[in-house]
């Protein structure tokens, strides 16, 4: 498989073309990764070059390789690159397994949202001391790929846990990151409970959900350590709230 390819031409790309060329190049990248031309361990090329090589923006290729590191494929490693891991089947089993929660029941998602509160509130506050330039900038780009996913009545979940994993990298502490990609896509818990795409008529919750991420994209920019906790807490009780009345519905209380 040639990687140098380009998915497509041109570098101009938005709504439903954006999520497009992310889906297209992460499985481009998948495939040379299956097929061996980047064998475990080895650095894949920079995000520059991949921009240049595959004709899309660097927030195509930013996604694409969040999509990477959910799946464990990829690990970014800070000032180094990112690199291929070794198959889930190598690596020493984990000492935290999240991967038996019951995603048919209400209750294990509130059990995560729970956890993540515990880790993504402090991760929202250390983003905005530590984050850099660049990571800011990511931020940024993934909070947009949001708009542009609703703008193309496209699924959000997937620019959602990018946005996340953007947070979790400003932190600079790999360990935050590690926990998200750990649990994996299903950290966005509307992800898990409906099908994608089953939200795109909530129009009005997905408004409340935009503001509450961008409450929390403006505070680490603006350096307010304890506005991103806030902002980071409301987001995830207010999700918490929600699924406890969609408990209490489900059981006609």
């Amino acid at each position: 498989m040639n990687i140098e390819g380009k998915v497509v031409g041109g570098r101009s790309e938005t709504g439903k073309a954006a999520g497009t060329l992310v889906a297209q190049l992460s499985e481009t990248l998948r495939q040379a990764i299956a097929a061996g031309q980047f064998p475990p361990g080895s650095r894949l090329p920079s995000e520059a070059q991949l921009t240049e090589a595959h004709g899309v923006s660097r927030t195509v290729v930013r996604e694409a390789i969040a999509a990477l590191r959910a799946d464990r494929l990829v690990e970014a490693r800070q000032g180094a690159g990112v690199f291929v891991l070794q198959p889930l089947a190598q690596h020493q089993p984990s000492s935290l397994s999240l991967k038996n929660v019951d995603l048919a029941r209400v209750s294990s998602m509130i059990e995560l949202l729970e956890l993540r509160a515990a880790v993504e509130v402090e991760a929202a506050g250390l983003a905005a001391l530590r984050r850099s330039p660049a990571q800011e900038e990511a931020i940024f780009d993934a909070h947009y790929a949001i708009h542009a996913c609703l703008e193309a009545g496209k699924p959000t979940s997937e620019a959602d846990f990018a946005l996340h994993l953007a947070i979790a990298e400003a932190t600079n502490n790999p360990r935050f990151r590690e926990f998200l990609a750990m649990i994996g896509k299903n950290v966005i818990p509307r992800a898990a409970l409906h099908p994608d795409g089953a939200d795109t008529d909530q129009a009005a919750y997905i408004d409340m959900l935009d503001a509450e991420h961008k409450a929390i994209v403006v505070a680490i920019s603006a350096g307010d350590e304890e506005g991103a906790r806030l902002a980071m807490r409301t987001h995830l009780r207010g999700a918490q709230q929600r699924y406890r009345t969609l408990l209490r519905d489900l059981r006609n209380l």
